[in-house]
């Protein structure tokens, strides 16, 4: 679980819901100064239990390159709403819903981000149909399913869940653990609110897809290729999740631009914001500046 470092919102972001063909999204909106967006958007998605207030510390640096940069709550994430049954947080149905965001931000090609769950979930999306992607970066995420103590985890979340529900489950074991942290009261309640806010049906279909996840990588290398679309692995140096040899690994497999972020976890948006804006930065420049080019040539 991601953990902001603060709430309130910078100047020029904004809270906004998307409204797409395939449901509405709650989402955090960030523009230029100017107001006028001269760049490719972006759209930025988040992992399992996150929303979209983890990329809140990078949401503004982003906009300044003269973007419209979009970060949402994933279908019963937090505030966006619930799907109508289970089917709808299958990685298929969730990355069908980014597709309908692309759509939405477009006409022009929108950059994709994708943060560990939500890697998995946009990789869906980029596999489906790449038309509408300038770059997809996969940050803190991996090739297939999750291992370890992080599927320990999940596990155990997917078997207590139907017992306790998750206001118990945030009582017995998140909250203390927050608290052991030194976590602000102000923060603690914000985790508590988005917390019991998931849709509990959601956080155990999402626990696993995680646990069940195949490894895609050779299927996205080959549409990246055919579609001449810049990648990006982008991961903490001390990521817990997915190991970052795994990561490493990854990066190789699909020949994806490599950043590593020093002293950084699973959260590098929160945990090293300015290294991670400037590696983003960098991706969606040189990938507008190809498309140039190519265009010209």
């Amino acid at each position: 679980m991601s953990t902001p470092r603060f709430l309130n919102l910078p100047p020029g972001v904004r809270r906004t819901d998307l409204v797409t063909s395939r449901g509405t999204f709650a989402a955090l909106e960030a523009l230029p100064g100017s107001g006028v967006p001269e760049r490719c958007p972006a759209l930025l998605v988040p992992g399992f239990t996150g929303s979209k207030e983890d990329y809140l510390g990078i949401l503004l640096t982003l906009a300044w390159a003269g973007r419209r940069v979009v970060a949402i709550d994933m279908r019963g994430q937090h505030q966006s709403p619930a799907a109508s049954d289970d089917s709808g947080y299958t990685r298929a149905a969730l990355g069908a819903d980014v597709c309908a965001l692309l759509e939405l931000l477009g006409p022009d090609q929108v950059h994709l981000v994708g943060h560990s769950f939500g890697g998995l979930v946009t990789r869906e999306a980029v596999i489906a149909d790449p038309s509408c992607v300038a770059s997809f970066t996969l940050m803190s995420s991996g090739p297939a399913a999750i291992t370890g103590e992080s599927a320990v985890r999940a596990k155990g979340l997917i078997e207590a869940l139907p017992q306790l529900g998750m206001e118990q489950i945030w009582e017995l074991a998140m909250e203390p653990e927050e608290l052991a942290k030194g976590t602000s009261a102000e923060i603690v309640e914000f985790l508590r609110t988005r917390t019991l806010g998931n849709c509990e049906n959601g956080l155990r279909c999402m626990a696993q897809e995680l646990l069940t996840c195949p490894d895609r990588v050779e299927e996205l290398a080959k549409v990246a290729d055919d579609a001449d679309l810049p990648l990006m692995v982008l991961y903490g140096e001390d990521d817990d999740v997915w190991d970052p040899r795994v990561q490493a690994a990854m990066a190789d497999r699909l020949d994806a631009v490599m950043v590593v972020i020093p002293g950084a976890a699973h959260s590098p948006a929160w945990d090293a914001p300015e290294t991670t804006a400037s590696a983003l930065t960098d991706l969606w420049n040189q990938a507008e500046r190809s498309t140039f080019t190519d265009l010209r040539h």
